[in-house]
């Protein structure tokens, strides 16, 4: 069971790529020597954050790692890793358990527009 108020899913700095690189754009000749833009990568969702809009790379790094936070994609992935670990089966088992044989029904339409279950005892499913 799991317990009321702890985190369910635990990242560390480990599991993100941060790359710098210079910026360019308003801030004049500081902003082009210094690498103060900011990408920030999740290698396991593929989400990314980016920023390069503030002279400081810390300022930068903060709003990059917002972005990948509050992406589509990154949400997908923390989404379906809290009910891989709430139900105790990745999103490939439960389809994979909700297909199997005995959750199927099959059914046909006859020639009067009647729905009749087809029964088939082959295992080709």
């Amino acid at each position: 069971m799991i317990e009321k108020n702890k985190p369910i899913v635990s990242l560390t700095k480990k599991d993100f790529v941060v790359q710098t690189f210079r910026a360019g754009g308003k801030g004049g000749q500081k902003q082009n020597k210094t690498s103060s833009g900011v990408r920030i990568i999740h290698p396991a969702s593929g989400a990314r954050g980016e920023s390069r809009e503030e002279r400081s790379q810390h300022q930068n790094k903060k709003i990059a790692f917002e972005r990948l936070c509050n992406s589509h994609v990154f949400k997908c992935w923390l989404h379906q890793k809290h009910i891989e670990l709430l139900e105790g089966m990745t999103l490939e088992e439960k389809i994979k358990q909700s297909m199997s044989k005995e959750n199927l029904l099959i059914e046909i339409k006859n020639e009067d527009g009647e729905w009749i279950e087809l029964i088939d005892d082959s295992d080709d499913y």
